[in-house]
């Protein structure tokens, strides 16, 4: 899934961007209210890590108008340690959850999480679909019937739990490109299809189904 980061401090963003890449999310990096603001706009982010303090325009601002505008991406909002008003603002403002300074990158990364299952209505836990049971921790997967375990690339990892929180729906590939890429990645279609024949050598070629003209399809009704 796709993250926007929103952090003024160069070298916190930067350690999170790599915390994050390596829990299995494509993050896009912004450090300023106003980028911010035109990014959550223009791209789909699953979720949005916000700080308040920034330039050019404040966080606070930055969400209000993300939810004026209709944006319903869900936000976790970065304070300072204490100011318990910014964290009364934020929620009036629309925020999700939040997140005092300094963090564990693990709590971060477990809020998400929470944050991402509340969206599909998906119990706490690893997420079970059509035999599968994927292991966003160690970004693994394994198949219910043989008890068979793989690891997964980042890509693969992306794009599989993209599958299988969105069964059953007819997914088309600048849609699944939206969320397995980052937006410094070049978006080549004949990829993600190399990255999709993959997860069928190793899953099964029945549980991903092609839709010709319109996209992929996961689950039990993939046929």
């Amino acid at each position: 899934m796709r993250l926007l980061l929103v952090e003024d401090d160069a070298m916190l963003s930067g350690r999170l961007r790599i915390d994050l890449e390596q829990a299995g999310f494509a993050v896009d990096v912004v450090d300023n209210g106003v980028d911010a603001e035109f990014m959550g706009e223009s791209e789909p982010y699953a979720a949005v890590v916000l700080d308040l303090g920034l330039p050019g325009r404040s966080g606070l601002e930055v969400l209000r108008h993300w939810r004026t505008a209709g944006n319903p991406a869900p936000v976790l909002i970065l304070t300072a340690r204490d100011a318990w008003h910014e964290k009364v603002e934020g929620f009036k403002a629309g925020a999700d959850d939040y997140l005092s300074k300094p963090f564990h990158v693990a709590e971060l990364i477990a809020r998400l999480h929470a944050l991402l299952r509340r969206g599909v209505a998906r119990p706490p836990g690893p997420l079970k679909i059509a035999g599968l049971e994927l292991d966003e921790d160690t970004q693994t997967v394994q198949i219910s019937a043989t008890r068979e375990i793989f690891e997964l690339t980042g890509t693969e990892f992306r794009l599989l739990r993209y599958f299988m929180l969105h069964p059953g729906r007819v997914l088309s590939k600048s849609r699944l490109a939206e969320q397995v890429y980052d937006c410094e990645t070049e978006r080549d279609s004949n990829v993600l299809e190399v990255y999709i024949n993959r997860l069928r050598r190793k899953l099964g070629r029945d549980l991903i189904a092609t839709r010709r003209g319109q996209g992929y399809i996961f689950g039990a009704d993939a046929e």
